[in-house]
């Protein structure tokens, strides 16, 4: 289990090494703590929240979004691609992208709209995003063993979904502080929890990553916060 307590005020602290089938992965932690949960308080704690309707109740009556126009999707991962490319680079992997949207792509887009069709119950939930749209039609072109177009081998798409930076929150007083693995090699997995009297974190990484360093620089942002809340100017 991944080490962590809370303290005050903001120190890094618990540093762990845990070795499990071969894996090493190094967490620490660093908080605000003003006043502390704890589930042995009361029944109450004991759930995130509590209600008499099931947690499913209302999913019928959700609005459900529809899937992007292919072109929207591919012209928002170029825009996500041009300030991490070169001219070079960029006009290559806008070529590969153009030429998905106008060959492979619309079978598979027009597969997954006619599923979407079929399916009610279920919502495609992406916002402004084009990561879940391009990994849905890759799996479409998986599941019917159809070679990869070129989109999904060029380097470019290979970078823009190496997550270095994997967060994630779960704020609850039932909840003190969580943690999970990073999910490339070189990444870090942000837990945190940001609660009335308390903000928090839970930081891991892989050797190839220096959880001190970012623990540091996380702490100095946050310091940095509440000077210019407070109304001071930074040093």
């Amino acid at each position: 289990m991944l080490a962590s307590t809370m303290a005050s005020p903001l120190p890094m602290h618990c540093v762990a090494s845990l070795r499990k089938s071969g894996i090493h992965l190094r967490t620490a932690a660093l908080g605000l703590d003003k006043r502390n949960y704890s589930s042995k308080k009361g029944p109450s704690t004991e759930y995130l929240h509590q209600s008499v309707v099931p947690s499913m109740h209302y999913q019928k009556s959700l609005p459900r979004l529809p899937i992007p126009k292919l072109a929207d999707t591919v012209g928002r991962y170029l825009a996500a691609q041009r300030p991490l490319l070169d001219e070079d680079q960029f006009r290559t992997t806008e070529k590969i992208a153009q030429d998905f949207q106008n060959g492979v792509g619309k079978p598979l887009h027009e597969e997954l709209v006619a599923q979407d069709k079929n399916n009610k119950h279920t919502s495609y939930i992406s916002g402004q995003g084009f990561d879940r749209h391009l990994f849905a039609l890759r799996y479409l072109a998986n599941s019917k063993s159809e070679p990869l177009h070129g989109l999904y081998t060029d380097p470019a798409y290979a970078a823009i979904n190496h997550n270095i930076l994997s967060t994630s929150t779960l704020t609850s007083p039932a909840v003190s502080l969580g943690g999970f693995a990073p999910v490339v090699p070189d990444g870090f997995g942000v837990g945190y929890g940001v609660h009335d009297d308390w903000i928090g974190c839970n930081v891991s990484s892989y050797p190839a990553r220096n959880v001190h360093e970012f623990l540091q620089c996380v702490h100095k942002s946050l310091e940095d916060i509440f000077t210019v809340l407070e109304g001071k100017a930074l040093g």
